[in-house]
């Protein structure tokens, strides 16, 4: 059913129902094996009477549960301690998180959430784009911060006692009507997400002053008109914080989201899957309620699959902080060495005074050689500890000198017969090349689980502890607090830093005793070994090798980014007619749809006009000036302060070199990302994306040169899905794109037009990556059935291209994976769910395959080319995507361009032999912008 109007969306507020059903209900654990499942049976509790309270006329038509992601939202951009003061969630309750995921696709509901974004905010997107399509909508919550939400066919329903919540209830609750709830919030602030506002004035003061003066804007530009001293006094001297606030407490009503509301359809739960889920958690009531209500013999379903690679955890001793050993000594040290060489292997982990390896001190090492016996050797803590105001530098007692404890470990160290284990191995490895000390061979838990995993959770070893030790570790927040009040490990008295660091070592050691197994059962042991474990050394090097970045260049950049801003500004403000706030989404909204009278206006909750890129790009596609010149504005905005004045911080003062740091688990394709700085988003196609590249430059006496392989993923493709004429058009070097619409439109390769080329171009890469008719025709500005219908005419021109994405989805749905041509497993959890995941995990499905091929060839590539060009005078810099930057002195150019490019074209074999050819391209220059 199309959503519009007669529909009706119901938004579960599934997080505020977790923590309602973990607090209603008396600790409850699984019999079979002790896990905590309390909350979960409450939510279960919860959804079904969700599923039996609605029916007959006001029935949903189209349901959805919306959770919050981990981790921190765009508001701890704007407030780093937003929610700062949240205590952590019960110990018990944090392994049942995912479970609730798990039960909601169980009952075949779609289960929403968006990294960086709270529920809150999907809620409010849903609850906007349902408005907008003349559809009702009800949010299943009582969460005070979604009454902003309510009117215009949008209402509350507080779930326990089943009170709706319309306009009237949201002005008793707030003094205002929903319109004006935000102002309102940003006044009182909320000391339970540690939004600030304004000191001293609460709701009912907040609603008596927006009453007042109409809006918060007016309020602040009138302030000094207030009688009341202290009243006038705090809003004039906390206006800026009080905006903030304002910022927090707002809603985004664009969240950009994968499933659409349509996806949103109400499905009713399939027993095979339900039943087995509740019968894995052992809720032997509800599972009998459910199969009665269902019609359905319980006896006839069969019980849940056990997961192939999922670890047992080894009978190990518990884990308890407080019989770790604290190091002080020399003679302390040798017994642990001993032991160390001994077993053959240690579990180690640093503690530093930075992520930035590259300027981070060492604080202390922890070992671990038995699980339950760890210890740590402080070396760098500071005697005055967090109180100290003045911050001593003197070292606190009860600790090794640093010369000493690194002379008796670097033996251990580097002794290429003693395992050196780790989790994220290569931030400890490059503290200690630092050092002077080159830690091998090694073993790397995180990388492990990535091999094991991919596509399940994510690998930090917090999470890997929760999951497969079911231990909590120590949160580091505990020892070092955050905000501005934040302090660095140093200063951690050593007793605590004892505990936590000798903890690390403790669950890295578990954690490997548990994975390590597991490669071979899992059939992944190849991927590990030749395609994740030998890459460390080869990112760590790069990373520290660095890249020059010409700090005045960008700084000229940003004169002229500033300067081509301000022309831009007069501009506009010449096309507006006047003077007004460029970077204010308010103010274009009102110049644009009041003032100038401009078709597509569209004003959310607060009253204001949508103003984003997409509405903005529809304006200037209908040839309207003014929007467009905003949107070139917005993207030198960007530029500016994401690259040109930010890379300057992060040019390191000791080498003058900017130095990435790659995580290898980013992806689960296998794709790495690049952190603090990202250098794999610059733009590429725009000329102040160039320009930013200008930057980047080689010493004297020295070039950048850039290879990068050619049209890769569509090489794959070609080889993967069999498409002989593809194929050819590689082998005979064709333009794959020209080639391509010569084949599906019938026009000859001397009488192709670029329009034409351009089209088939975005159909190959949007078939790799499952492009709908939908987007295909938003790509192109072209109708949606002329869309569809080039999508239906290639696949007609290339079966096999179909027949491989059919194959794919049906293995995917069969093992619960899918996998590259190197046999990296990525899994693909909700491909066979019925609901909107689907259609989203079928695409990645689709691609992984393709993307994560490219991704292990040009690792394998990687992995050999620190031997191949050991003997040239050559760098290798950096990684983006399908492209690798060394820098190299001139006279070796072309020699080394001819080992790298050799290196690169065979990277695939002997492990795969493709039947179309790898081609790399290879450029030069002063600057990475000439070598491109």
């Amino acid at each position: 059913m199309a959503f519009g109007k007669g529909c009706h969306l119901h938004l579960v507020d599934g997080s505020a129902y977790i923590f309602r059903a973990y607090h209603a209900l008396p600790p409850l654990t699984r019999k079979s094996d002790g896990l905590p499942i309390g909350a979960v049976a409450g939510f279960c509790n919860m959804l079904f009477k969700q599923i039996e309270d609605n029916r007959g006329d006001d029935a949903p038509t189209h349901v959805a549960v919306i959770f919050d992601y981990s981790g921190k939202s765009f508001r701890n951009e704007i407030y780093p301690d937003y929610k700062a003061n949240r205590p952590h969630a019960p110990e018990d309750l944090v392994p049942q998180f995912p479970l609730t995921r798990d039960a909601t696709r169980a009952f075949n509901i779609a289960s929403i959430e968006k990294e960086g974004f709270e529920a809150d905010d999907i809620i409010a997107t849903y609850a906007r784009q349902a408005r907008e399509a003349g559809g009702r909508v009800t949010i299943i919550s009582s969460d005070k911060d979604l009454m902003q939400l309510v009117g215009g066919g949008v209402e509350m329903l507080e779930p326990i006692k089943g009170q709706r919540i319309d306009r009237e209830g949201v002005e008793a609750k707030f003094g205002v009507g929903p319109e004006r709830v935000v102002d309102v919030q940003a006044l009182a602030g909320d000391s339970t997400d540690n939004v600030p506002g304004a000191p001293g004035i609460g709701i009912k003061t907040a609603a008596l002053l927006i009453n007042e003066y109409g809006d918060l804007d007016t309020l602040l530009e009138r302030a000094a008109e207030i009688p009341q001293p202290k009243r006038r006094q705090t809003l004039l001297e906390k206006a800026d914080q009080i905006r903030m606030s304002r910022d927090l407490v707002r809603l985004d009503e664009n969240v950009p989201l994968d499933e659409t509301l349509d996806d949103l359809e109400l499905q009713d739960p399939d027993p095979e899957v339900l039943l087995p889920f509740l019968a894995s958690m052992e809720f032997r009531s509800l599972s009998k309620r459910i199969a009665d209500r269902m019609g359905v013999d319980i006896s006839d379903i069969p019980e849940p699959p056990a997961a192939e690679t999922t670890p047992d955890a080894p009978g190990l001793p518990p884990i308890d902080p407080a019989g770790y050993e604290h190091v002080a000594t020399a003679e302390a040290l040798d017994r642990w060495i001993a032991q160390i060489y001994e077993r053959g292997y240690v579990a180690v982990d640093t503690e530093t005074t930075s992520l930035d390896e590259m300027q981070a001190e060492l604080v202390g090492i922890s070992l671990a050689v038995v699980p339950g016996e760890a210890c740590y050797i402080p070396l760098g803590h500071k005697a005055g500890g967090a109180d100290d105001l003045f911050g001593s530098d003197d070292l606190a007692e009860g600790q090794m000198p640093l010369e000493a404890a690194l002379a008796a470990l670097k033996p251990v160290l580097q002794d290429p017969s003693i395992l050196k284990i780790g989790q994220n191995m290569k931030y400890d490895a490059k503290i200690f090349a630092r050092l002077g000390i080159d830690v091998a061979p090694i073993d790397d838990t995180m990388l492990m689980s990535y091999a094991l995993y991919s596509g399940l959770h994510n690998h930090g070893m917090d999470a890997l502890s929760e999951r497969y030790l079911g231990h909590i570790p120590i949160p580091i927040k505990t020892l070092l607090g955050s905000g501005k009040s934040a302090i660095t490990f140093d200063r951690v008295p050593v007793e605590d830093a004892v505990r936590y660091a000798a903890e690390d070592a403790d669950v890295t050691l578990r954690l490997w005793q548990t994975f390590k197994p597991q490669l071979h059962r899992a059939q992944v042991t190849t991927v590990y070994e030749t395609l994740e474990r030998p890459l460390v050394p080869v990112l760590a090097r790069m990373e520290r090798n660095g890249v020059v970045v010409d700090r005045e260049a960008l700084a000229r950049m940003s004169n002229v980014f500033a300067q081509k801003m301000a022309a831009l500004e007069d501009e506009i403000h010449a096309l507006a007619g006047g003077k007004f706030n460029v970077g204010s989404p308010k103010q274009l909204g009102e110049i644009l749809f009041d003032q100038m009278g401009l078709d597509g206006g569209k004003k959310g909750k607060t009253g204001a006009y949508a103003t984003g890129a997409d509405v903005l790009e529809d304006l200037a596609a209908e040839g309207h000036e003014l929007p467009a010149r905003v949107l070139d504005w917005r993207q030198l905005s960007k530029l500016k302060s994401t690259y040109t004045d930010a890379l300057q911080q992060h040019i390191n003062p000791e080498t003058g070199r900017v130095h990435t740091s790659y995580v290898q688990t980013g992806a689960n394709t296998g794709r790495l990302a690049s952190t603090d700085p990202n250098l794999q988003n610059i733009p590429v196609r725009t000329e102040e994306g160039r320009r930013i590249r200008e930057a980047f430059v080689a010493p004297e006496g020295k070039l950048l040169v850039s290879l990068d392989y050619s049209q890769i993923e569509l090489r794959i493709l070609a080889h993967v899905a069999g498409i002989a004429s593809m194929k050819q058009a590689f082998l005979d070097g064709e333009d794959i794109h020209a080639a391509t619409a010569s084949e599906m439109f019938d026009v000859p390769l001397d009488e192709m037009t670029p329009e034409v080329r351009r089209q088939a171009k975005a159909i190959n890469f949007g078939v790799i990556y499952g492009i709908s008719g939908f987007g295909l025709a938003r790509n192109l500005r072209i109708p949606r059935n002329e869309a569809q219908g080039f999508i239906d005419r290639y696949f007609e021109k290339y079966p096999g291209i179909k027949e491989y994405m059919d194959a794919t989805i049906s293995f995917g749905k069969e093992h619960g994976f899918v996998q590259t041509l190197f046999g990296r497993k990525i899994h693909t959890p909700e491909i066979g769910a019925k609901g909107p995941q689907a259609g989203f995990a079928r695409r990645a499905a689709i691609n992984a395959p393709i993307q994560g091929s490219a991704a292990d060839i040009i690792r394998r590539a990687m992995i050999r080319m620190p031997a191949a060009i050991e003997a040239l005078p050559v760098k290798m810099l950096l990684q983006v995507h399908d492209e690798l930057i060394f820098e190299i002195e001139e006279d070796a150019v072309d020699q080394a361009i001819a080992v790298i490019r050799e290196v690169m074209e065979g990277a695939a074999d002997p492990a795969v032999k493709l039947s179309v050819p790898l081609v790399v391209d290879a450029g030069q220059g002063a600057n990475w912008a000439q070598a491109h």
